[in-house]
Parts: C-alpha cells; sequence; structure tokens
C-alpha cells in the first residue's frame, strides 16, 4: 500500500523537522478505500476526535460537531469544488503515462505531474528525462513538459497549444485524481463537497466533505455562522521535503468582517480544512485582523509562523510522516497534536479523502 506524503493544499512548512507523530506507521485498518456512501452511511455519520484546550479527546461523529462549536463561532469554508484532472497521454514515446494537472498560473502555463499508470487504473510517480516533451493528450490536445519546478521531483511547467483548451479536455476525455488506497473510480460527485460552487482545484478540500446540507442547516440555526473563502488546491503528492508551491485564493470582503467581527466579541474562528487556514493566514495582518484578498499565496504556516486569524481546524488525518503537520502544530500545541494521533492511530480512526475526522479546538 502506497500512501502521499502530502495532503490536501500544501499549506506547510517544507522541510524542517521531522514530524512527531512520524513514529505511528498506518496500516490497513487506518486506510478509507471508499466513500461512506458505499457502505449506506451518511457523509456525516463518519467519526470526528475533538482536540480540546484542557487536553480532552472527545470520540464522536461529525453529525455531531455542533455539541462543541458555540453561537457566535465561525466556520470558514472552501466553496472552491474539484474538478476531472487526470488525464491519459496516447502514444508517447517515453511510455504510459497519465498527467495530472494540478494549479494554473499565469501566462498560459500549468503546473503538472506526469505518473505511470498502475493495474486497476492508479498511477505512481515517475521520473522523465530532462525536457522539453511534447505530449498528446486524450481528446488530442498537445501538452508540452517545458521544464520541472524548481525545487520538485515530481511537477513541470507545461503549456499547452495556443488553439487547445486543457480545462475542455480534462472535462471531457478526465477523471477524479485517484491514488491506489482507493482500489475503483468515484464519480466527481463523490470528490465534492456541499460548498463547492465551482470547478477550480485539481483535487477535492476533503475536510469539508462531511458536512451534509441538513448538518450545516442545523448548525447555522444554532447560531454558528459560516463564511465562505476559496483557494484552488494542486495536487497533493508533493514529498514532505519539497517546499508548498502557489495557490490561488480569495478572502471576500464579507468574510474578512464576519471573521474580525466574530474574535472581537468572543466567537471562534474554526477553519474547514488547512486551504482555508492558508488563504485566512494569506489575508491577516500582524495584529490578527483580517482583510479582503485575492491572488497567488505562498505563505508557508508552520509553528514558528503560528496562526493569526484561525482559533481551530476541522481537518483530516495525515500520513504522520508529512511536513503537513507543521501546519497543525501552528494551531495547537504539540502535546496535544500528538496525543490526538496515537488515539486516533489505537481507535481504528481511518486516514485520507474518504476518511473520518479531527476537530482542534487550542483555544477556550
Amino acid at each position: 500500500m502506497a500512501s502521499r506524503l502530502l495532503d490536501r493544499s500544501h499549506a506547510v512548512g517544507g522541510a524542517g523537522p521531522a514530524s512527531p507523530v512520524a513514529h505511528l506507521r498506518l496500516e490497513d485498518r487506518h486506510v478509507a478505500t471508499e466513500p461512506p456512501e458505499a457502505r449506506g452511511a451518511e457523509r456525516s455519520a463518519v467519526r470526528l476526535l475533538v482536540s480540546t484546550a484542557t487536553g480532552h479527546h472527545v470520540d464522536t461523529r461529525v453529525d455531531r460537531i455542533g455539541d462543541h462549536l458555540r453561537p457566535g463561532d465561525v466556520l470558514a469554508v472552501n466553496t472552491s469544488g474539484t474538478r476531472n484532472a487526470a488525464i491519459d497521454v496516447v502514444g508517447a514515446t517515453v511510455g504510459p503515462l497519465v498527467i495530472h494537472v494540478s494549479t494554473e498560473l499565469p501566462g498560459g502555463l500549468w503546473t503538472v505531474e506526469p505518473r505511470s499508470p498502475l493495474p486497476g487504473g492508479s498511477t505512481e510517480p515517475v521520473a522523465l528525462g530532462a525536457g522539453p516533451h511534447r505530449l498528446e493528450l486524450a481528446g488530442g490536445t498537445a501538452l508540452q513538459l517545458l521544464r520541472p519546478v524548481a525545487g520538485s521531483q515530481r511537477l513541470w511547467i507545461a503549456a499547452t497549444d495556443e488553439d487547445d483548451d486543457l480545462l475542455g479536455a480534462l472535462e471531457r476525455h478526465g477523471r477524479p485524481i485517484r491514488y491506489r488506497y482507493v482500489p475503483e473510480d468515484w464519480p466527481l460527485a463523490a470528490y465534492r463537497s456541499v460548498f463547492a460552487l465551482d470547478h477550480t482545484s485539481a483535487e477535492m478540500p476533503s475536510a469539508s466533505r462531511p458536512f451534509t446540507a441538513e448538518l450545516v442547516t442545523h448548525l447555522v440555526s444554532s447560531g454558528v455562522v459560516v463564511a465562505p473563502v476559496s483557494l484552488h488546491t494542486g495536487v497533493s503528492s508533493l514529498e514532505g521535503h519539497e517546499a508548498p508551491y502557489p495557490e490561488w485564493f480569495s478572502v471576500p470582503a464579507t468574510t474578512a468582517d464576519v471573521v474580525n467581527a466574530a474574535r472581537a466579541d468572543g466567537g471562534r474562528v474554526v477553519a474547514v480544512g488547512t486551504t482555508v487556514v492558508r488563504a485566512l493566514e494569506s489575508a491577516v495582518d500582524a495584529r490578527g485582523r483580517v482583510h479582503p484578498a485575492e491572488g497567488w499565496t505562498d505563505v508557508v504556516i508552520g509553528p514558528e509562523r503560528g496562526v493569526r486569524a484561525v482559533d481551530g481546524l476541522v481537518t483530516g488525518w495525515h500520513e504522520p510522516t508529512a511536513s503537513h503537520i507543521d501546519m497543525l502544530l501552528a494551531v495547537a500545541p504539540e502535546a496535544l497534536v500528538v496525543e490526538a494521533y496515537e488515539r486516533a492511530w489505537a481507535a481504528g480512526y481511518r486516514w485520507h479523502e474518504f476518511g473520518d475526522s479531527h476537530l482542534l479546538l487550542p483555544t477556550g
């Protein structure tokens, strides 16, 4: 079983000290191989571990998250939806290839990841020789791999011919990105959250997946405020030593106002996903005030920097060896994070995008 070393938005610290939970080793029982709907369960029925400021850990479910939130708390959510981002290469001279299309860049360029197909429909990283490489994608779109991304062992800067429409090719001939721990394909709807308004992310901002319309309605009726941001996520297959690359984000003026008002009134801002943390922390000033903002963010969030706009975090369970753990250590004390991971591992919580959830509430 192969597993990714970095999850969702890459909002992490790049190279740094070893993860404090690297001693944990995931076993088959820890891996979510299908969405809960495949077992006849609601999305919101997945398990939730709530880790609090007092060092208590509560084992519950996502559909009961409201028991741990207060009127006036803000749930900040990512409205970027998942698109088809995997597409086959036809007639490649370098062997069979699948391209994972990560991030659209200025000037008509793209960040992409070439991968080798595996039996069963999954893929694995592949090393290509020095470029450029000209490839033909399913449907006839031409893709030129120009040069590797600086500091990455997997990603390339790519361009299409002027008249080619890469997004259109993905919509017509692509499929959602899938890794080998998910043994079969699932439709795009399985990779989209209730908050999604568009198709702009290469992979699902998966922390919000367990939320349903019914759960959101219940939370809002109890006084919890839902505030949108957007961050377009790229691929999540970077190695632990690779620095995060820029992603496009937007924090609307209404969300900035809601966050600032809540914190002034003693409410907590709980980010639903590390993508949301990256977006809000890209729009906050040194005094902790959030401003309307949009653009490319290259902010790196770790324990040394800390967070200024966020008081809590709903997230999935990240690879124990991932530098992504740095994000959690920016939100909560190391002792709380380590104890939570050890408890989740022992209790058989499930990892990855179809897995269980974690609510970190390190503030009072």
